[in-house]
């Protein structure tokens, strides 16, 4: 009977419960996920891959209330790939504005036009394979998305070639918040539903959210903390209902003088508030990833602090605040330089509490920093840059698993800081 009505049927995720429906009254399976998977490994369904603890990304069974749409990689030629970071990887944030993308550009000295842009992005997406065990996924930005090598190939395809996910920013960045010290809220849900489908046509696996609170004395407030939260999970919801992973990004900015304390503090507050938000939308958290700020003390706080005490305040406050059904967290680096951040995330994974995530890293600063140091704007600089990336990659990625080991030998590009206040992306 249960069989039966597994073939005939069509499952969806509200919150955390399966729904069946199809021609047979409404029931619940017996059986685990892992076994529906067995089950039904044949049928087209939607599988996403998603991390663990073992491995990074395993197989979870997800459906939406649109078509079903598969996205975990099989021998089968009907079924795409989707590994967003395996055992030790983590994602690349190539997703800045193009405005953004031209304040680095106008740092080395290069103007900022299209193909200036295209040209450092084909650097970083023509490296060798090999990438592939460090990166295991890659944002776009929408003029990214339609652009292409130097080959001539389209580079979600270029990404895909290697075996690498591909993402897209689908914010459209944000707006001031009425009846607030300067908060804001993110702008971009109108609208949302049918870019996100035209996206998932054009190749993308999953997709990225951003929103930005502050740390002052009156911030953030908790207008803002509801409404930032309330948006991101709208958006959760109907990434997935159009088939995309969501990433989940609520950024507490490092500008201020704010304690590593008060940092945990209000971290705990914003990750609170979006979880309750995503399970009153119903938001099916296995098929979600989340891109938190590491808790650090605010750019202007005259105190230090080492990489052990911002990971231990890091994972306390995911520790309270975070569901272990949540599969993976990938940091976001906030403005820390490159050799900063990978300290700091192999401090996270080193730290004696229980993780029940795979904690990697988002970074877009961090693991390009270096490269488009050596780069320079020049074609012969492309090879040298290349190497500063993998370099960089390879660090973040034995940071990801908590062994790496700095030999002191750091570049000045990758100990230089990267924090611009109020960051705009």
């Amino acid at each position: 009977m249960v069989l039966q009505l597994l073939l005939n049927s069509r499952p969806v995720f509200r919150g955390a419960s399966l729904v069946w429906r199809g021609n047979a009254a409404r029931s619940r399976p017996c059986c685990s996920l892992c076994e529906l998977t067995q089950t039904l490994k044949n049928r087209e369904v939607a599988v996403l891959s998603v991390a663990s603890k073992t491995g990074i990304f395993d197989t979870v069974l997800m459906w939406c209330e649109c078509d079903s749409v598969q996205i975990h990689r099989s021998q089968s030629p009907s079924r795409s790939s989707c590994s967003i970071g395996r055992g030790s990887g983590g994602i690349l944030a190539a997703d800045e504005s193009v405005g953004t993308m031209g304040k680095r550009l106008q740092k080395i000295g290069v103007e900022n036009t299209e193909e200036n842009r295209r040209a450092f992005r084909d650097l970083l997406f023509s490296v060798d394979p090999a990438i592939a065990e460090c990166v295991g996924g890659v944002i776009f930005f929408h003029e990214t998305l339609y652009q292409k090598s130097d080959a001539g190939v389209p580079f979600p395809q270029v990404i895909r070639d290697k075996g690498i996910v591909v993402g897209i920013k689908v914010d459209k960045g944000t707006a001031g918040l009425n009846g607030t010290d300067g908060e804001t809220t993110t702008q971009g849900l109108d609208g949302l539903s049918e870019r996100c489908a035209q996206y998932k046509k054009d190749g993308c696996d999953f997709a990225k959210w951003r929103c930005v609170l502050k740390i002052s004395d009156a911030c953030p407030s908790a207008l803002a903390i509801a409404e930032n939260a309330n948006v991101l999970a709208r958006y959760a919801s109907i990434c997935q209902q159009n088939g995309l992973v969501p990433i989940v990004e609520p950024e507490i900015l490092p500008d201020g003088d704010h304690d590593l304390q008060r940092c945990q503090y209000v971290t705990e507050k914003v990750l609170a508030a979006v979880y309750k938000a995503l399970s009153d939308h119903h938001v099916y958290l296995e098929g979600t990833l989340l891109k938190p700020n590491m808790v650090t003390a605010g750019h202007s706080c005259p105190k230090k602090f080492t990489p052990q005490e911002v990971a231990m305040a890091t994972v306390t406050a995911l520790r309270r605040t975070v569901p272990a059904s949540v599969p993976g967290i990938c940091f976001l680096s906030g403005g820390q330089s490159e050799e900063e951040a990978s300290l700091n995330l192999n401090a996270i994974n080193q730290t004696p509490l229980g993780r029940p995530w795979k904690l990697s890293f988002s970074f877009g600063r961090a693991l390009q920093a270096s490269a488009l140091s050596a780069w320079q704007g020049q074609a012969g600089n492309r090879q040298a840059a290349q190497e500063a990336f993998c370099a960089r990659a390879k660090i973040n990625s034995l940071a990801s698993k908590g062994e790496y080991k700095p030999t002191g030998g750091a570049d000045q590009a990758a100990t230089q800081s990267l924090y611009t206040a109020s960051y705009v992306y």
